[in-house]
């Protein structure tokens, strides 16, 4: 029973990674449609992200009464009604609207999942659940690359929508089992964290900084990327739709592989590797022109981004507690949306208003901030290169 629960709880990574890049791929045609600005994909981001600190920073009490399978299943559902909405808005503020069930639910499951998975399995678990998170958010664009070439984004969003649907009916399938393990919050003695007693616990303010830095990168990342691409390099939108998965395909295919990693080499190491590999990708796309080198650009910082959020993830039962990991968790998931709901309208303001081509300075400038933010976390946690059972 405990290997079929991992099986849907793989499942359920993919269903909170497939809609995650659908935005992105498709605003190059969407935001014609809706009458909107170029920069507005950032607002939308932006109302998602707000909405996902909230369920997030509520995750501590609503996983201790209700259990984390409940909240997952609950969240999902949310998220898939949100996306079908999606795909009928008629203007920009029907998107607006409907971008707040879908952040809640994301958040929802983003919180619940994670920490349930940090508590209960395995490192190399947690790295190959975050790979199927990327296998989900690498099919986003293609599924919306389709989309564009015979048929609408519109068709896009239904496809994902109905996807999620089956996925969400799989996972109320498998409450019984969730119910069957007791999740870390339900089973700890005491109440639950607020957020400023998070804060105040050693070392959580930069370890929480990082997870901020971190999704700034990942989001401004994959949500400008086709208009990069498309804007910036001349790319055909659809192929630049297309394009833009595969920084999703690096951080799958990099999350794959860090689950070997994580036998060998610490948390630590592996963020900072993943840092650097992130910035040379940035540097690749900043100064090497042509199609061919723009490709390895983004597979490079995909393949950087891997590492970083599981293992940061997994190593907070460690560094707090498995009694304080849920609420721990869920203010870092808390800064990582705050992350992506200020960096990405910040670069949209300025490819808006300067010049998308700032794209590659951008990330690396995010990456490097990253790095030193995270050298500060392993200084103080005093974490070298011992594997992670």
């Amino acid at each position: 029973m405990t290997h079929l629960l991992l099986a849907v709880i793989y499942l359920a990574f993919i269903s909170l990674g497939l809609p995650d890049a659908v935005l992105g791929a498709g605003w190059p045609v969407m935001y014609k449609d809706l009458h909107a600005g170029l920069g507005y994909a950032g607002i939308v981001s932006t109302i998602i992200s707000v909405s996902t600190v909230i369920s997030s920073l509520n995750s501590d009490r609503m996983t201790r009464r209700f259990g984390a399978g409940r909240v997952t299943a609950v969240s999902a559902a949310v998220t898939a009604l949100s996306l079908f909405g999606f795909s009928a808005a008629p203007r920009f503020w029907v998107l607006c609207v409907l971008a707040v069930p879908y952040g809640l639910g994301a958040g929802g499951v983003d919180a619940a999942v994670n920490n349930y998975a940090a508590v209960h399995y395995e490192n190399r678990h947690m790295s190959w659940l975050h790979c199927m998170w990327g296998i989900g958010a690498a099919a986003g664009p293609y599924i919306m690359g389709w989309a564009l070439t015979d048929r609408t984004w519109r068709a896009g969003y239904l496809t994902v929508g109905a996807l999620q649907v089956v996925l969400t009916a799989l996972l109320f399938l498998s409450l019984p089992l969730w119910q069957k393990r007791p999740d870390a919050g339900e089973s700890a003695s005491g109440g639950s964290l607020a957020p400023p007693d998070v804060l105040r616990l050693p070392g959580a303010i930069p370890f929480i900084a990082t997870f901020f830095c971190y999704c700034a990168l990942e989001s401004t990342a994959g949500l400008w990327a086709a208009s990069y691409l498309a804007l910036g390099r001349g790319v055909g939108e659809q192929t630049a739709a297309g394009w833009a998965s595969l920084f999703y395909i690096g951080i799958t295919a990099g999350r794959f592989l860090n689950g070997f990693l994580t036998m060998k080499l610490s948390d630590a190491r592996l963020v900072s590797l993943g840092a650097v590999i992130s910035a040379a990708g940035a540097a690749v796309l900043l100064f090497i022109p042509g199609d061919a080198f723009a490709v390895a650009g983004l597979i490079l910082v995909g393949l950087g981004c891997a590492p970083v959020y599981p293992c940061l993830i997994h190593a907070t039962p460690a560094y707090f507690g498995a009694d304080k990991s849920q609420a721990v968790i869920g203010v870092q998931m808390a800064a990582a949306y705050c992350g992506t709901a200020l960096i990405p309208p910040l670069f949209g303001l300025l490819a808006s208003h300067v010049d998308v081509r700032l794209y590659p300075p951008f990330l690396l400038a995010l990456a490097a901030l990253m790095f030193a933010l995270h050298r500060l976390v392993a200084r103080r946690s005093g974490q070298g290169d011992r594997p992670h059972p």
